[in-house]
């Protein structure tokens, strides 16, 4: 798939949005039992789906806008209806150290960042 101008940029700022963790935050965050301990896996596979993602993420943040391809764009597209669609099941209390959060995070966004 390839994306337009329009669409890129679209893209870039809903990200931006959607993911409020540093690369650096979300590479320390993915190294914690936490983070390997939630989201589920595809047959075979050790690591979460998840977990595949914030490493990707880590890639996507250390890139310059310009160095940005199409496959970056799908997977921030990807990233974006995450964590829409999981903030929109908040389990309202006790976020802290919910798995809800883990994933979220493992996701790039932490609910708790303001």
């Amino acid at each position: 798939m390839s994306f337009c101008d329009d669409e890129k940029a679209t893209i870039w700022d809903e990200y931006r949005d959607a993911v409020n963790m540093t690369p650096k935050e979300v590479e320390r965050w993915l190294e914690t039992d936490e983070s390997k301990g939630v989201g589920w896996t595809h047959d075979g596979e050790d690591e979460s789906v998840g977990h595949q993602s914030g490493r990707r993420i880590v890639e996507i943040g250390h890139k310059r806008k310009g160095d940005l391809s199409d496959d970056d764009y799908q997977h921030m597209r990807k990233v974006i209806a995450y964590v829409h669609r999981h903030c929109a099941q908040s389990p309202g209390h006790d976020i802290e150290s919910s798995r809800w959060r883990y994933s979220l995070m493992n996701w790039g966004h932490d609910p708790l960042k303001k």
